[in-house]
């Protein structure tokens, strides 16, 4: 059986086209600690930790030092197969980005060992036929912006052939409808999501969504309208007004999962790698969900298309429907890496290479 012989580290900064505005912060370029494990055989599966100071209070000199210090410690001399994703989760408290770049290097690297790209070896793994389509659907965030620019993003967005808009909200309470409204009239063809990020009050969320009720919008959810931790208040937004309500910031691990399904405080859930650890992890959390007839959405953080590629494997293996939020790696100049997934606008194209098909960085 080979063993984990190295743990490598390296930090990526990719630069986006356009800058990426939410309630929570701005910016201009997606940064990660790419991590590299390697097994006795010579054998490398390929992870990333992105930095995510707004969300998961994660640097990158924290994801670095834990995969460098305690993971590594860890992982040397451990059987290289999955086993070890449980040595990867109990080696560090947090540094969940940490533990989402070793986590799925892990994956990448047995897959890569068994010969098949990473979707067919999950789908195996959970028990699913591999899917015979090549390509998984996402929506795209518009920034938050005035009425004006987000009209404009939304009919340039809508040209490119995303079919699902998410529009960032939260900001600004008395100018979020007029936002939405904004958008509804650019792009009329599309789906609406929103995405408040935590940035409304209980009262400020049911205002905002009765003006858009009344206005006749249909949005698909409104994702964390209220506080990570305000279940309470983010049941009563769901109870009292017609949207589904989508929980996001609510959910990192199973711990939150349960309390918002006690709570009846969301209809969906948005799980992240980043946010949970890893695959492991977010197998388990979208599995639960699933059992509780929660709807499911696989989203990412401000990450590159590594963290891209291992999201839209799963998405494909557990076999969720619709698009998800993995627009992440669109965002991007270009992809910092030699193989891997590719954007055709909506569409993630996946690789047919083993593994994620990562082969190094550009």
């Amino acid at each position: 059986m080979p063993l984990v012989a190295a743990v490598r580290t390296q930090r990526v900064r990719v630069p986006l086209h356009t800058p990426f505005v939410t309630a929570l912060r701005r910016t201009d370029f997606a940064e990660t600690v790419v991590v590299t494990v390697e097994d006795s055989e010579g054998c490398v599966g390929w992870g990333e930790a992105p930095q995510v100071w707004k969300v998961t209070g994660e640097s990158l000199a924290g994801a670095a030092a834990a995969l460098e210090g305690p993971i590594s410690d860890a992982l040397v001399g451990a059987p290289a197969d999955l086993s070890s994703t449980r040595v990867v989760q109990g080696a560090v408290f947090g540094n969940r980005s940490a533990k989402m770049a070793a986590d799925i290097a892990l994956y990448d690297l047995v897959a890569r060992r068994a010969g098949l790209p990473l979707t067919d070896y999950l789908s195996g793994l959970v028990g699913s036929r591999p899917s015979l389509q090549p390509t998984v659907l996402t929506d795209v965030t518009l920034s938050v912006g005035t009425p004006d620019e987000l009209a404009e993003a939304a009919a340039a967005r809508a040209a490119d052939g995303f079919g699902t808009l998410k529009v960032k909200v939260g900001t600004d309470p008395g100018g979020d409808a007029a936002r939405v409204l904004a958008v509804r009239e650019a792009a009329p063809g599309c789906r609406l999501r929103l995405d408040a990020n935590t940035g409304w009050r209980a009262d400020e969320a049911l205002a905002v969504l009765s003006v858009l009720a009344d206005a006749g919008v249909e949005l698909e959810f409104v994702e964390q309208p209220v506080a990570r931790r305000d279940l309470e208040a983010m049941a009563h937004v769901r109870r009292n007004q017609p949207y589904k309500i989508l929980a996001d910031e609510s959910v990192f691990d199973l711990e939150d999962l349960v309390d918002v399904i006690r709570a009846g405080a969301a209809d969906a859930v948005n799980v992240k790698l980043a946010k949970c650890g890893g695959l492991t992890p977010a197998i388990e959390l979208l599995e639960i969900a699933k059992g509780h007839g929660l709807d499911r959405l696989v989203g990412c953080m401000m990450e590159s298309h590594l963290g891209i590629g291992a999201a839209s494997a799963l998405v494909t293996a557990l076999g969720i429907r619709g698009e998800q939020d993995l627009d992440a790696g669109w965002w991007a100049r270009s992809s910092p890496y030699a193989g891997g997934i590719t954007y055709a606008g909506p569409r993630i194209e996946r690789s047919d290479g083993p593994g994620l098909g990562i082969e190094g960085v550009l």
